[in-house]
């Protein structure tokens, strides 16, 4: 295992693996045993980061979430997991009723609700502080400074290290991190997004933002990430749900003209190495200029064990290169 740092505070950053582990459907879609399984595996190989969330997985059962941090508590405890394994999770999109969603009904980022949700995810996880704990949607109703101020309080207190951001606008991370500055307060420091090798049509409107998919890496938030590398990418669904094995999965929002002739460079990437496609998209984004920590969901340990064999892979610069050229 390779590992890199996140953060910039000596009291709060953290030495990770360069791969992360997603644990979305532990406890709900993967059953309890095959759950412990994959983190025995991932953590056995040296695997320290694991991801979650509040909200993880309420439509599994038209619940309100939590499953997720629960199974993770209870495997944290069971094998005696201490501060060696690092464990990040989000509030903001967790639904306030059973059967409702994030898109009607979510318990948003006040500043109460960020002191509330933070402590039962603490409860849940059996941790005294929450290493990196991020928003995970946009609230444009809660004044950004009330947001801002509510995370920072968590810092304040040693409950929370970390601070991160997911699915926001490039503006929204930027005018966060401005106000926690001139307030000299801890901002955010990770930032969780959906990037891949293969682009998806971005442009339509989405569930969470009429203006398109905020939750791709496009130019802004790149350019961004690239102007302040002191910043983390954690890249979320990396390998799209395993279409890059079965490209008949990939659905419209794909079938970009240029895509075609990048699963064609992928492939024969992967032939030369002797890797899997999932282990060249993995390592493509590893080793990337902006480089991004792959955040894999896994419900088997042949899935594991298939996502480590990218840490070590190293592509050539005449690979990279042949693979951002292609399409």
């Amino acid at each position: 295992m390779r590992y890199r740092t996140i953060g910039t505070d000596p009291a709060t950053r953290r030495e990770v693996s360069v791969l992360s582990l997603g644990a979305m459907l532990f406890g709900t879609a993967t059953d309890e045993a095959t759950s412990y399984a994959v983190l025995d595996r991932y953590v056995e190989a040296g695997g320290t980061f694991v991801d979650t969330s509040d909200n993880y997985a309420f439509w599994q059962n038209g619940g309100q979430g939590g499953e997720s941090e629960e199974l993770l508590g209870r495997w944290r405890r069971s094998r005696g997991i201490g501060p060696e394994v690092v464990f990040a999770t989000k509030l903001g999109a967790r639904p306030l009723a059973p059967g409702t969603s994030y898109l009607d009904n979510a318990e948003g980022l006040s500043a109460a609700v960020i002191r509330e949700s933070a402590e039962r995810s603490r409860e849940r996880l059996g941790v005294d502080r929450i290493d990196l704990l991020y928003a995970h949607i946009e609230d444009r109703v809660v004044p950004l400074r009330e947001t801002v101020e509510g995370f920072a309080e968590l810092v304040a207190d040693g409950t929370v290290g970390l601070l991160g951001a997911s699915n926001h606008r490039a503006w929204r991370v930027e005018r966060a991190r401005t106000l926690a500055t001139a307030a000299g307060l801890p901002g955010y420091e990770v930032l969780q997004y959906h990037r891949s090798y293969l682009p998806p049509r971005v442009d339509l409107p989405s569930d969470l933002d009429p203006d398109g998919d905020v939750g791709w890496v496009g130019p802004d938030l790149a350019s961004y990430l690239r102007a302040e590398p002191q910043l983390t990418l954690v890249a979320y669904s990396p390998l799209l749900k395993g279409a890059y094995a079965k490209p008949e999965r990939l659905g419209e929002a794909y079938a970009l003209p240029g895509n075609p002739a990048r699963l064609a460079a992928l492939s024969a990437v992967a032939a030369e190495t002797g890797a899997t496609v999932n282990q060249v998209v993995l390592a493509w984004l590893m080793g990337g200029d902006v480089p991004a920590i792959p955040l894999v969901g896994c419900s088997s340990v042949a899935q594991v064990d298939e996502a480590l064999g990218a840490v070590d892979l190293e592509l050539t610069a005449e690979q990279r290169t042949r693979l951002d050229a292609a399409g």
